[in-house]
């Protein structure tokens, strides 16, 4: 009887013995160089650890971050003396990690790396955050130039069969929404399908429809990740997550309403980048920034910026700050949220138990010099404003109306005295933010007959004539290329009108809450009105006509009867 020869067995005996002597002397290496051994085969791997360094660097340096608890992590190499090793273990800890080490064979390295394609896309990490790969964000950033460009990427995993395509659409929505860069993210069920917009330089545009069931798990994850209830379905709920990209992150504001087919989703985007602006970027013109260089100058007093919301109130306000941060005064902000961190500033940001009225008089007792209350809301908010600026405090905040001179009968109505009110409001100012057209594709165009009219009323009487282009019976239009996406349109800036406290306008307030009789007693500031501000950057060919016709109401009767 001769005996038979298992060749293929053989081969796995001989490599089961490899694999153990491996081990073996990944052990005994471990032993000598005071380090702890783990055979990682036999262990899952955290990709939020994984994910710390970089693929590239992992295999290069034969290092794997493969758990990590708080700050803690640990860390398996399989020569710990090598400087590229060590090079990667110090990039972890300069990240605030304390790290544990580890020897270990090359099989528990390629267990551990074959974890990365799991991170290739969008995951949930800690509650609340939303990583983004550093590949993922690049390659988005790199090849989403337009709408289509993103509608064709959801369009592709949408109808994938991957298991975690729910997971890669959710990374595509907000790393495009990142890419292009919107401000909001709209998700709004029809009877046919879930239409999706993206909010780009103040404008709606929409990106695809959506089938029910593919809504219907990527609003579960946005509510798991918002920290909303996934039972509640017929009532409004609110929340937060954070994106976490590279070493920044980004705040997003999740808002769901009850709908007739649906929950409707809208995204509000906080990207610090886009809000930290010094005051020469925002496109006041010359004697704007004199008139606001001296007011926040000003050991006291309020300044009021208003307008509706994504005005870019907050942005100018923000600028305000930093012209006026340093080392010799205390600044407290209450915020909803904190959009932007500003060094040597006090930032707080209101909770359910701790609002803008409880803040500010909290704020009060910190012996603060500049207080910025992040919105009046309330008569209760208006009153300790209103005496923080009558006790020596400088204080910035907003206040939602239409335009300047719309503040006071809208303080007065919060209750307010007309009679102090003087005293206390040093400026109030209105913005909009128009779209700046695209400088490689705008095309100049003469002015039409009624648009000719419309800007010589805006422009007849108008305050510093000296800023306005000589150049008046053309203006420029959007035409659109690839350098904007095709719309015509790249970036935005802010258009204004301010009137300051003086005594014909506290004259007039004590007697009238007339919005008309205080833009005739504020006249002789010298001071452009919204339109007029607006008119001067058409002709400079900043934006167009029609854009902004779009922000603001250039033939409303108040505004010309007082521009007369």
């Amino acid at each position: 009887m001769s005996a038979q020869f298992n060749e293929h067995k053989q081969e796995e005996r001989l490599e089961e013995l490899r694999r153990r002597e491996e081990e073996q002397l990944a052990e005994m290496l471990a032993g000598k160089y005071g380090v702890e051994y783990v055979d990682l085969t036999k262990k899952s791997i955290d990709t939020d650890a994984l994910r710390l360094i970089p693929e590239k660097e992992a295999r290069e340096a034969e290092v794997a971050a493969f758990h990590k608890l708080n700050k803690k992590i640990w860390i398996a190499a399989r020569a710990p003396e090598r400087d590229d090793t060590m090079r990667a273990i110090a990039n972890v800890e300069r990240l605030g990690f304390e790290v544990r080490r580890f020897i270990v064979s090359r099989a528990s390295l390629d267990h551990a790396w074959d974890r990365y394609h799991d991170i290739s896309f969008a995951t949930e990490t800690e509650a609340g955050i939303l990583t983004l790969s550093n590949e993922t964000i690049q390659r988005m950033l790199a090849e989403i130039k337009t709408l289509e460009d993103v509608k064709v990427e959801i369009q592709n995993l949408a109808g994938s069969k991957d298991s975690h395509r729910i997971s890669r659409v959710l990374e595509v929505i907000m790393a495009g929404a990142l890419a292009l860069g919107a401000s909001d993210v709209h998700l709004e069920p029809e009877e046919t399908g879930v239409r999706m917009r993206y909010r780009l330089d103040g404008v709606l545009l929409e990106v695809l429809v959506f089938d029910a069931p593919t809504y219907n798990l990527i609003s579960s994850r946005l509510k798991l990740l918002s920290g909303l209830k996934l039972n509640i379905k017929n009532a409004a709920q609110d929340g937060r997550f954070s994106i976490q990209v590279n070493e920044k992150e980004i705040e997003i504001r999740a808002s769901i309403l009850p709908g007739a087919y649906a929950e409707t989703i809208v995204m509000r985007i906080l990207d610090p980048s886009t809000i930290a602006l010094p005051m020469e970027k925002l496109g006041f013109d010359s004697y704007l920034m004199e008139i606001f260089n001296k007011e926040i100058a000003k050991p006291n007093g309020m300044i009021l910026n208003t307008g509706p919301t994504g005005s870019g109130k907050t942005t100018t306000l923000y600028a305000f700050l930093k012209q006026v941060s340093n080392p010799e005064i205390k600044v407290v902000t209450i915020e909803d949220p904190i959009e932007y961190h500003l060094p040597g500033v006090v930032q707080t940001q209101v909770s359910k138990d701790y609002t803008f009225a409880s803040g500010l008089r909290s704020t009060l007792r910190q012996d603060p010099d500049i207080i910025m209350v992040g919105e009046i809301r309330d008569s209760e908010v208006a009153s300790t404003a209103v005496n923080a600026s009558l006790t020596g405090h400088l204080v910035f905040s907003t206040l939602h109306t239409n335009d300047a001179a719309g503040t006071f009968p809208r303080l007065i109505d919060m209750g307010v005295n007309a009679d102090i009110l003087g005293a206390a409001l040093t400026v109030s100012m209105a913005q909009r933010l128009v779209r700046k057209l695209c400088p490689d594709c705008r095309t100049e165009t003469p002015l039409s007959p009624e648009d000719a009219k419309t800007m010589q009323t805006l422009l007849a009487h108008i305050p510093h004539p000296e800023g306005v282009p000589e150049k008046r019976d053309s203006t420029w239009m959007a035409k659109g290329c690839a350098k904007c996406g095709g719309i015509g349109y790249k970036g935005r800036m802010g258009i204004v009108e301010v009137i300051l406290m003086d005594k014909a306008v506290e004259t007039v307030i004590r007697t009238t809450t007339s919005e008309r009789e205080i833009w005739r007693a504020a006249k002789p500031q010298q001071i452009r009105r919204m339109a007029q501000d607006g008119a001067v950057k058409v002709l400079q060919g900043i934006t167009s006509l029609d854009e902004l016709g779009r922000v603001v109401d250039l033939h409303d009767e108040v505004m010309l009867e007082t521009i007369s």
